[in-house]
Parts: structure tokens; sequence; C-alpha cells
């Protein structure tokens, strides 16, 4: 069969993206098995060879799980330790009273924007939907009230701060200056997550009421069972940020050792996001366990039960990257990139719409703001006269519109907040998009005056 061209491709990728839609949230049918069904009946429409289609859709699933999966396993102990010790209810009671009750959507704002910064967006959400279901229980709210302006603030560190990887890429991309930059997405991010968080979130959690019974939530909370001490605020503080610390120090290496020195890969090593973890996770098992009064056997049960609520999670994230990959393999992601190069924007716009039109396409932020800066880094190079700092901010904010169902966090958001497609779509998708659009507005409006 001979492959598909132009914009015959982009009509095929939407009418794939609606049938996933209509049949998950209208004929409820098993988001796993359709993301799978669609995605090789899309492969065999665009014209893929038949022996690359399920190479193509297992390669999407393997990059991504062999990431995600370690992260979203060692994330859930970490989580549920930090739970069954009141850890989790510490910290929400301590950020209950430091904000007041009215004002725990920005307390949750302003945790995930510094938690955020050295981690990717699933890790740091792993981190802290313990916390977020705690808070939602301990004050009566829904978790759209407290859950989005949580999201927005990890959602603004992913796409537009250094250190966070893909804009640290973007800066080397097109040679901005770190400092600078940071600066810059601080001006930018704050006000962004400002209104796509806690103001967006509050406005939303009147319209969508999400199905209070959500099976995870006692994975996360404690169900009021006998009543111990609860740990001390600095110390669980200290657990959860460690894997942050451990993080950003990595990313700091160089600055530490020479490169390629023994102790420059051991930082290196310790502040992988699955190693980070894993120390954090280890860490927990004597901070939240042993110094609680929880035996091996209790340890084991914990880490053990955690597991099977996740196990749907993390294949749905993984047949959701496979259905990326298959576009991007497709030659859909190409088709987009001619369309936007052909458009002759001015070079932010470009950065801007290059970043969006990939992430619509593929569903993941980072592959959008690196393919988006390796297309569009020569042509500002070649044309001059946009401060490279504000090139990472416009396509940051582009690579996080419009996430939908080929995007790994729009169900992960969908399960743990035990929303509908529809509900994610008014909620998760709109955010995202209000993120996007908002940050490239402030971008525009900063280059007019620095």
């Amino acid at each position: 069969m001979e492959a598909v061209q132009g914009s015959m491709l982009l009509i095929y990728a939407l009418v794939a993206v609606i049938a996933l839609i209509v049949l998950i949230a209208k004929f409820k049918m098993n988001p796993f098995i359709v993301l799978i069904v669609v995605s090789l009946i899309l492969g065999l429409s665009v014209g893929m060879p038949m022996g690359t289609i399920v190479k193509s859709f297992e390669t999407g699933v393997g990059n991504t799980l062999g990431h995600i999966a370690l992260v979203v396993g060692l994330g859930t102990m970490l989580g549920k330790m930090m739970a069954e010790s009141g850890g989790a209810e510490r910290i929400a009671t301590t950020m209950i009273n430091a904000f007041g009750e009215k004002n725990v959507h920005w307390a949750m704002m302003t945790v995930a924007f510094i938690v955020g910064l050295p981690v990717f967006f699933e890790v740091g959400f792993v981190l802290l939907i313990p916390i977020a279901f705690n808070v939602a229980k301990r004050t009566g709210t829904s978790m759209v009230l407290v859950g989005i302006p949580m999201v927005a603030g990890l959602s603004v560190v992913h796409g537009l701060i250094p250190p966070h990887p893909a804009a640290l890429l973007a800066v080397t991309a097109y040679n901005a200056d770190i400092g600078r930059t940071i600066m810059y997405a601080l001006i930018v991010g704050i006000p962004t997550a400002i209104i796509a968080g806690p103001i967006f979130g509050k406005l939303m959690s009147k319209v969508v009421i999400p199905n209070p019974d959500n099976p995870l939530i006692g994975q996360f909370v404690d169900q009021g069972g006998a009543k111990r001490e609860l740990p001390g605020f600095g110390i669980t503080l200290f657990t959860i940020l460690l894997p942050v610390a451990l993080m950003l120090i990595g990313s700091w290496a160089d600055v530490f050792f020479a490169p390629k020195t023994f102790a420059n890969d051991f930082l290196r090593l310790i502040g992988n996001s699955v190693i980070a973890l894993l120390i954090a996770t280890l860490v927990s098992f004597y901070t939240f366990g042993k110094l609680r009064g929880f035996n091996r056997d209790a340890i084991l049960k914990f880490t053990n039960e955690c597991l099977g609520p996740i196990a749907s999670i993390t294949l749905v994230v993984g047949a959701g990257a496979g259905f990326g990959r298959i576009l991007m393999d497709g030659g859909v992601s190409k088709a987009i990139v001619g369309i936007a190069t052909d458009a002759h924007l001015s070079p932010l716009l470009l950065g801007w719409f290059v970043a969006a039109l990939i992430r619509v396409a593929t569903g993941s932020a980072t592959v959008a703001m690196t393919t988006a800066c390796g297309i569009v880094a020569p042509i500002v190079m070649s044309v001059g006269g946009t401060r490279p700092e504000l090139m990472v901010l416009a396509t940051g904010a582009g690579s996080l519109i419009l996430s939908h169902v080929n995007d790994g966090g729009f169900w992960l958001v969908k399960e743990y907040f035990n929303m509908t497609v529809p509900q994610t779509f008014k909620t998760w998708t709109v955010c995202e998009t209000l993120i996007s659009v908002l940050a490239l507005l402030f971008t525009l409006a900063l280059a007019a005056v620095v």
C-alpha cells in the first residue's frame, strides 16, 4: 500500500483522535485496548509498512514505560509510605494552617512550583498526589480545586524554567544565557501559573465534579485507623524533597567536579530521576517506616499493595505513547512541521507554533520542545534580532498546548482525579492550553520591553 502524503495525513490523524475520544468517552471501552486498536488501524491507513506498525507502537510504549513505569512505581511507594506514616497528613495540615482553608489551591500551586523545578511532570505528579488527596479530604474540597493548581504549577516549570531537562536543552539549542532565561521564565511563569492554576481551578471546581468514589484515595489517605503520632514537618519535607535535591545536584555536577571524573559521574548517577526516587524511597522506609514503629512486614505490605491500582494507569500511559509514535513514524509530525515552516511567522510565533503542532501530534511536551528547537534554531540564527532566552520560553509554551488522548499526562490526571474523558478535557486540556497561550502572550509582551 502506498504511503499517504501531505494534508491527507492530518485528516487521518484527526479522524483517529476523534475515534479514540468517542470510543472511550461515549462507548465506555477500555482505553488501553482502544489505543492499541486505533494506533494499528491508523498505521495501516497512512500506508506504514505492515512489518513496522507493531514495532513502531512497541517502541513508543517501551521508550515511555522504561522511564514512567519505574518513576510511577517508586513514586507511588514513596507516596504510600508518606501516607501510612501520616507524613502526607502532616504536610496537608501545615499547609492548610499556613494558607488558610480557603486558600488551599494557592498552597498546592506554590508547592508544585517548587517541587517541579528539577523533575519531569510525572515525577512531580506522583510525589505530590498523596498531599493533594490529603488536602482535599481535610478541607472537604474537590480534587479539581486542589489538583488543577498542582498540575498547573508542575506544567509551567516543566515547559519554561531551567533546570528542567527540556528547558535546559532549549537553552543550549538557542545558545541562550541560562541565568537570564530563568529570570524571564519566572516573570512569565508565575502569572501564567496563577491564572491557569488557582483562578481557573476554582472556576472549574464549580462546574466539574469528579466521581467522589475514588479507589486510589484509599492508597494515599489515612483512613482513620489507630491514631499514631504524626512525623515532624521537617523530616517529612526532607524525605519528599530528597529526590528533588538529588536531581538538582546531578544537573549541577559540572559546577562541582570536572566532567568525566568519577565524582562528576557519581553525582549524575544519583541525580538520575529513577535513582533519586529509589534513594528517597529507601530513606522513607526508615523515616516513615522504622521511626514510626512499622516493622519490615508492614513496610513490605504497604509497598506491595500500592502497586496494584497503578497498573492500569501505567499501561494506558504507555499505549498513549505508542499512539504518539505511530503519528511520528507515519509522517504526521513531519507534515505538521512542513505547514509551520511554510507559514513564515515571526521567530517567537514560529517557535511556539512548531512546538504546538508537534505536541498535538505526539503528545509529549519534551519531544515537542526538543524537536521544535532543532527545526527553529537554525532559522532564528539566520534571521537574528530575537533574544534567544525568549525563544526558549516561546517554544516551551508551545510544547504544552492541547494535551489530549495521546499524552501520558492526560491519563495520569484522568485516572488519579477519577474523572471521565470529557471532564479531563474540560479541566486538564483547557488548563494546559491556557498555560500555553498565556505564556506566549506574556513572552510577546516581555519581548516588547526588553
